[in-house]
């Protein structure tokens, strides 16, 4: 991985980690999914067990202990960019752009990166400044996406 920030580290998930992951999607992401849709914690979890791929994941780790995780997932036509999840007492300190940062830097380039973010979700800014677009948006979620030119203008943005 590039550089991360300082006491920010990550690590190859296992499948043993996916009880952790969901519990860390309940606890980042059922304030803001709850009055989308409600909160069904065994879909929820389902969702995580459907979408895991150890392969592909990383937990992150801030001085030491567990405090998030990412996927960078390809298919036959874009890179799926999914379970971000960083704890809250972790947010608003640097470290998700940090990590996203340095995943997208090592992601290959000949394809798009793509993902999907909650509406209202304070992530957005995060993706719209690393340089993703909204590609559409059915008011419980909306799907971006990052081509490669725009990786590269990005990139080279100060």
């Amino acid at each position: 991985m590039s550089a991360l920030a300082p006491g920010v580290s990550l690590r190859p998930a296992n499948p043993g980690d996916i009880d952790a992951i969901a519990a860390l999607k309940e606890r980042v992401l059922r304030q803001d999914l709850e009055p989308l849709v409600g909160w069904d914690p065994e879909r929820s979890r389902d969702r995580v067990v459907e979408h895991f791929s150890p392969a592909h994941t990383w937990t992150i780790a801030v001085d030491g202990e567990d405090a998030g995780t990412i996927t960078l997932r390809p298919d036959q036509e874009a890179l799926w960019l999914e379970m971000f999840y960083l704890d809250a007492r972790h947010q608003g300190r640097g470290i998700g752009s940090s990590v996203l940062r340095s995943v997208l830097t090592d992601a290959p380039a000949d394809r798009p990166l793509r993902l999907q973010v909650l509406v209202g979700s304070a992530a957005l800014r995060l993706y719209e400044r690393h340089g993703f677009v909204v590609e559409q948006n059915d008011g419980i979620d909306i799907w971006m996406r990052r081509d490669p030119r725009a990786a590269a203008e990005t990139a080279a943005a100060p």
